[in-house]
């Protein structure tokens, strides 16, 4: 038996060696979703990030749910109130090794649904691409908003928020921001972007958007080794990303140099009813 990967299975790590990269992945999450008008803090047993600069789920969740099942329980009804009075209309909790093992029946009992799975992808091999990438400048800033708005469906406000947002990251050290040119339209547009941040000796690929018209050319995997590349030069020891569990991203992840470490899901409730 493999005592690095957990005997249920055998494509993920055992269960303390899990928990322990979790909270530390969870940790630099935070700090990063923090930037630069985030609030970090506790909220019964759980850790939360609420950043009304930045509108993506990943800059307003909470996480890292630990204690006893009533603790847990008090806590899920404590945070629908905050994300409310936050102004969210969805609370938002990622639930890993770092959080109890019986949050799935309590999430259940209170209201909340499981509304995404996906895998913490563990660096573990270097891998070469010929692809050039560049440093991000405040003239991509706008390209780089626009396929993170197609991408997620946000709305014309909420692009220009994340314009903000993104000018606040490419002026902190700990953020990396990479980006293609478009190979059809030269400087004049990106192909695509990859963004990472970097605390504590953990760095973390966060979001890697190619244009659809540009894909399978290797674009995203030469973004994802540039980002990986930087991160390590800016101290990281680890690396990880998050991806979802279907066969194309598994390959993809792969063709990067990830393996698998530990499965995440999102819990969400919605608290619309709740705005005043």
């Amino acid at each position: 038996m493999d005592p690095l990967h957990d005997p249920d299975d055998e494509d993920l790590l055992e269960p303390r060696q899990a928990r322990m990269l979790a909270g530390l992945v969870e940790n630099a999450r935070m700090s990063s979703a923090a930037i630069r008008y985030g609030m970090r803090t506790r909220v019964g047993a759980a850790s939360l990030v609420l950043n009304q600069d930045n509108p993506l789920p990943t800059a307003n969740h909470a996480c890292a749910l630990w204690g006893t099942l009533a603790e847990v329980a008090s806590t899920l009804l404590l945070l629908e109130d905050v994300f409310a009075e936050a102004g969210r209309p969805e609370a938002l909790v990622y639930a890993s090794p770092a959080t109890v093992a019986e949050i799935e029946g309590i999430a259940d009992d209170a209201g909340w649904r499981a509304v995404d799975e996906s895998l913490a992808l563990l660096h573990r091999s270097e891998q070469v691409s010929y692809v050039s990438t560049r440093p991000a400048v405040d003239a991509d800033l706008p390209g780089i908003a626009e396929l993170v708005a197609d991408d997620a469906g946000l709305s014309t406000t909420a692009e220009t928020r994340l314009v903000r947002n993104l000018g606040h990251r490419v002026d902190d050290a700990r953020c990396v921001l990479h980006v293609v040119d478009d190979p059809d339209a030269g400087a004049e547009r990106i192909a695509g972007f990859v963004q990472g941040f970097t605390e504590h000796g953990v760095g973390l690929v966060e979001q890697v958007i190619v244009r659809p018209g540009r894909r399978r050319r290797g674009i995203g995997r030469g973004l994802v080794c540039a980002a990986v590349s930087e991160l390590r030069e800016r101290g990281a020891r680890l690396v990880v990303a998050h991806g979802d569990e279907s066969k194309p991203s598994e390959r993809f992840a792969e063709s990067c140099g990830f393996e698998p470490a530990y499965g995440v899901t999102a819990y969400a409730r919605r608290v619309d009813e709740l705005l005043g």
